[in-house]
């Protein structure tokens, strides 16, 4: 009965929390109408999203038209941070997330927000072979024709599954890109699609592609880089004929620095907290793939690491 007790009232005070955070975000979504920005990072705030991701995200679906309000979102984990959420909660725009974790998906339909609002939660584990099939088949039974931004963070094998994606056409793609390799060259890790980012490498550093590899694929797609995050970890993308006709006064600086973050871990999982350049030595034994020759190298013989 305790026990039973405490979860209910750890629920109810999660449930308040979160009111009290959507309040916030409307109040700073106002507030941001009276800024003129010279790049994405000068209307960045965090509501749900992990860094300043639903600031950007207010700001540009107010500066461009978006013919669906529908969002998909890879990687979710339980949604308690996401890209999406604030989306969902302050503009009632339906959406889609997947998650490779059954347990996660669980979650968040016993969470409060799930009869609220039209979420959609799919568990499975995404690969370029069926993310196609997989989008189809749930926008075809949710009768949505298109989506309006599709959010990529599966922390592994992201550029792949982007990559194949042509079934959809949104106004706004946001990558999670791995801002620790240099951005001189596209490059990604080769394609695996049992890939796991934390068993890869106990350090947590090997995963993805660099802001190039992504500004490439997508620049070939009709897109234009219009900015990242902060923290370098999230860059936005925009169909090029929007980026002209409403977003002209951005000013991007497409040579993409290091995130600064350290999330790097030790061979028991402990944060180790190491920082700049040293991050690529501790994973110099692995390969990436090079999109421009195509072909796979170690890390020690792309960059001069220790």
């Amino acid at each position: 009965m305790i026990n039973k007790i405490k979860r209910r009232v750890k629920k109810f005070i999660i449930e308040r929390e979160d009111e009290i955070k959507a309040s916030i975000g409307k109040q700073l979504c106002f507030s941001q109408k009276n800024i003129t920005p010279k790049n994405l990072k000068d209307i960045e705030f965090k509501v749900f999203s992990q860094w300043g991701e639903d600031g950007i995200i207010e700001y540009l679906i107010n500066k461009i038209p978006i013919k669906n309000n529908f969002f998909i979102e890879f990687g979710v984990e339980d949604y308690n941070e996401s890209n999406t959420r604030f989306l969902m909660v302050n503009r009632n725009w339906s959406g889609c997330v997947i998650d490779g974790s059954i347990e996660n998906i669980q979650y968040i339909k016993k969470s409060n927000y799930f009869w609220k609002y039209d979420l959609n939660p799919i568990h499975k584990f995404i690969t370029k072979d069926n993310i196609n099939d997989l989008i189809v088949k749930e926008l075809s039974q949710l009768n949505v024709t298109d989506v309006g931004l599709l959010s990529v963070d599966i922390d592994g094998i992201d550029y792949w599954v982007l990559r194949e994606i042509e079934c959809i056409s949104p106004e706004i793609i946001i990558c999670e890109y791995n801002a620790i390799i240099n951005n001189e060259t596209p490059l990604t890790i080769p394609y695996d699609e049992n890939f796991i980012r934390n068993d890869s490498h106990f350090s947590n550093l090997y995963w993805g592609a660099n802001l190039k590899a992504y500004d490439v694929l997508l620049s070939n797609k009709g897109y234009v880089y219009v900015g990242s995050n902060s923290q370098n970890s999230n860059a936005f993308f925009i169909k090029k004929k929007l980026v002209e006709k409403y977003l002209s006064k951005l000013l991007v600086n497409s040579d993409a620095e290091s995130s600064t973050f350290r999330e790097s871990r030790d061979s028991k999982g402990n944060l180790n907290f190491i920082r700049g350049e040293g991050r690529l030595s501790v994973i110099k034994e692995l390969n990436l793939f090079d999109l421009n020759t195509n072909s796979t190298k170690k890390i020690k013989d792309i960059f001069t690491v220790q």
